[in-house]
């Protein structure tokens, strides 16, 4: 829908891959949907929930083994966005690096975007 022919509207690093495909295989699901909805001392939060069935309004990413939905509703917020799979001493968990993103809370799990407008013009929409 706001994606750029020949370019994914995400990208997924090996480790996010991994882990994708890891929970995918758990449970038999057809992959993890990303969103975005409101919320957060920011705004908006960033959702993922497991698919069992894929929507055909959603935007499909699939490497390494993993499959990746992104909800209609979120992909102009998500274009360009990296899903990563971090693990450090004290938690592990799948990072966001979203050039959409303007501001972020403190906690790290809040997130302000960009003017819609300015987000279309950058999208070519």
């Amino acid at each position: 829908m706001f994606g750029i022919p020949g370019k994914q509207a995400v990208s997924i690093t090996p480790a996010a891959a991994k882990q994708i495909a890891r929970l995918m295989d758990k449970d038999g699901h057809q992959g993890l949907r990303i969103g975005v909805k409101k919320g957060g001392c920011a705004g908006m939060e960033y959702t993922m929930d497991y698919v069992t069935e894929i929507d055909p309004h959603d935007e499909v990413v699939e490497q390494e083994g993993a499959r990746v939905m992104i909800a209609p509703m979120a992909q102009m917020f998500l274009f360009g966005t990296e899903i990563d799979y971090e693990v450090s001493l004290l938690e592990a968990g799948f990072k966001f690096r979203n050039p959409n993103v303007t501001d972020a809370c403190g906690c790290g799990e809040s997130i302000k975007f960009k003017d819609v407008e300015e987000l279309k013009a950058e999208q070519g929409q």
